[in-house]
């Protein structure tokens, strides 16, 4: 049986971010990277908002404030290093009336404690003067919040994994993990369909919406300790380029608590759209389709603070699916990310329920992920 040193499985933005950290610093271990598609980054890494966020919503001293806060620096570093189009915008959280400016105060000082340094509150002035076409009475700045070319981002995190000697193998699906005294037996099918196996000392799962079945393999059940995997899939609208140029900046309304969520919110694109969502529905099927009769939906989210809208102007644009680790009506989780000894799995890394604002804090994983290994 082959044997690597490391081995991961998934290419989205985190497994390739993981590959690129580990590959330069550990120059001696060998490393390997399966990802089951055809290329890096088909299910959530490419179907999202592609913000870079400020890390202003997440409980303090949770991992998802902790890592987005490292994780905004650290991916406008790599940003400007590398050369990878991205724009720091800068974003609103608007009250659209003063009944809201409580929850905006709330946001402000969450945002503080958790370490965002630059957020300022402004009047309903203030707010016209960036923003004339928006309707709110008081508002976050958020001046570090950005958007990013999430393709151009895992392009360049595979060139420098494979310029570090790591190995990349796609269309290779693992399909068993087994324990072993010094490491784990990982089986996969490989392009042919046939079915190979190989040994590592060190598993690091970072398979997105299939993360929970990786672990499973090992006869773990997900329920019990609460690693199991709720795909809640985001659709999204855009609207006409004549209506996408009267917004400059990603423009959120505070987060309604029932949605355990952020809700519908506007974002631009690179190319200057300006995108509306996502919405949050809980799926058993991994399909991508938008459902056009929802624009009425996002019309009616977006109609109060951007009045020059219509319900006409809302066109389906895309669909992603988050990897939820908490079931509908559940209170919100953190990432999931554990060395899993105490379970008895020396060597295997989890990173499970790695949703938003997962693409922020990709690289911030990655060195998170360098910690454990030795």
């Amino acid at each position: 049986m082959e044997k690597v040193d490391v081995l991961i499985i998934g290419a989205g933005v985190v497994g390739l971010a993981v590959a690129a950290e580990l590959s330069k610093h550990f120059k001696n271990l060998s490393l390997l990277l399966l990802e089951r598609h055809g290329k890096f980054g088909q299910e959530t890494s490419s179907r999202n908002s592609e913000v870079i966020h400020s890390g202003i919503y997440y409980p303090t001293g949770s991992l998802k404030a902790k890592l987005c806060v490292e994780g905004n620096q650290l991916l406008y570093e790599f940003c400007r290093e590398w050369d990878i189009p991205h724009k720091r915008l800068g974003k609103l959280i608007i009250a659209r009336n003063h009944n809201e400016i409580q929850s905006l105060e709330s946001i402000l000082a969450q945002g503080r404690m958790n370490g965002v340094n630059d957020l300022e509150l402004l009047d309903r002035d203030q707010i016209t003067k960036l923003e004339p076409n928006i309707s709110a009475v008081a508002a976050i700045l958020s001046p570090s919040t950005g958007i990013i070319d999430s393709h151009k981002l895992m392009l360049r995190l595979e060139w420098l994994a494979l310029e570090h000697s790591a190995m990349i193998a796609y269309n290779h699906e693992v399909i068993g993990v087994d324990s072993k005294g010094n490491g784990y037996d990982v089986a996969y099918s490989n392009p042919t369909g046939q079915l190979e196996s190989i040994h590592c000392r060190w598993l690091i799962n970072c398979a997105g919406l299939s993360s929970d079945q990786i672990f499973s393999f090992l006869g773990i059940n997900l329920d019990e300790i609460g690693y199991r995997i709720y795909p809640c899939k985001g659709e999204y609208f855009s609207v006409s380029n004549t209506k996408s140029a009267l917004v400059s900046r990603l423009i959120y309304p505070p987060p309604l608590k029932e949605l355990k969520g952020l809700g519908i919110h506007a974002t631009k694109t690179l190319d200057g759209r300006l995108r509306f969502g996502p919405n949050a529905i809980y799926v058993e099927k991994l399909e991508y389709d938008v459902n056009a009769d929802h624009a009425q939906e996002f019309y009616n989210a977006a109609k109060t603070y951007m009045p020059f809208l219509k319900c006409t102007d809302f066109v389906p644009d895309m669909a992603g699916i988050r990897p939820k680790i908490q079931a509908p009506g559940d209170p919100l989780r953190d990432f999931i990310v554990c060395h899993e000894v105490e379970r008895g799995f020396k060597g295997l890394i989890n990173l499970i329920g790695i949703e938003s604002p997962g693409l922020t804090s990709s690289l911030a994983l990655a060195e998170l992920v360098r910690s454990f290994i030795h």
